[in-house]
């Protein structure tokens, strides 16, 4: 069965394209041109996965996105933020911060479009059954299935990518990752059109400072390699 898309822009003619060519690629796809509606069909539909543009009618993207996550009902559906407009870093940190699994600034070509929908699918489609082990290092604990971190016992507020950063790093503990990695990975971006180190700098330093002084030393910077979790 085809994975089921919401998407959500306000220029219909875009709509209507992406539309097509997801379609076209296998997905299925309902759609809307409001940010509201389009929460309405995020609760009765359950999409796999939401493409919203973050200049809508109704709720913005943002706001539809850190409604989505911040609902129960809702809160393990992925959410690709697109933007012709916001596309400064700060634009994209905030995206990151209310919740997106990944960001996306116009324009963009049509593949990388499904390449990033299907490499979100598959990050979480990993813990979808609910089977994956918790993962506990250091006073450390991650719970992959309910996507939770717990620092010394006390819940720890990352946003989806630094979670997912994080998770990386512990799998691959001792490992240096290199920063082109860490991006096709964690960001799903293709190396041959992007490559911004900053993007994973950005969320290493924040990911440091919400984890505290001890386990941020733990997460050790390679000059001119990567980083890794010791």
């Amino acid at each position: 069965m085809p994975s089921k898309i919401l998407l959500v822009d306000d220029d219909r003619k875009m709509l209507e394209v992406m539309r097509r060519y997801l379609e076209n690629h296998d997905l299925s796809v309902i759609f809307t041109d409001n940010g509201s509606e389009a929460l309405m069909l995020a609760r009765d539909s359950m999409p796999d996965l939401v493409v919203a543009d973050v200049e809508l009618p109704g709720l913005d993207g943002f706001a539809l996105c850190k409604a989505i996550k911040g609902s129960p009902a809702t809160a393990r559906i992925p959410v690709i933020i697109i933007s012709g407009g916001r596309t400064e870093d700060e634009d994209i940190v905030a995206g990151y911060d209310k919740g997106a699994d990944d960001y996306l600034t116009k324009p963009f070509a049509f593949p990388v479009l499904t390449a990033k929908i299907n490499a979100v699918l598959r990050r979480y489609s990993a813990y979808s059954d609910g089977r994956a082990e918790k993962i506990k290092a250091e006073g450390l604990e991650i719970d992959p299935a309910a996507r939770t971190v717990k620092v010394g016992g006390k819940p720890a507020a990352l946003t989806r990518k630094e979670f997912d950063l994080l998770t990386l790093l512990l799998e691959k503990k001792g490992r240096v990752l290199g920063v082109p990695y860490l991006l096709e990975t964690v960001w799903g971006y293709d190396m041959a059109t992007y490559d911004n180190p900053h993007t994973v700098e950005t969320h290493i330093s924040s990911l440091r400072k919400k984890l505290g002084a001890k386990l941020a030393g733990r997460i050790e910077s390679v000059t001119g390699h990567g980083y890794k979790f010791e």
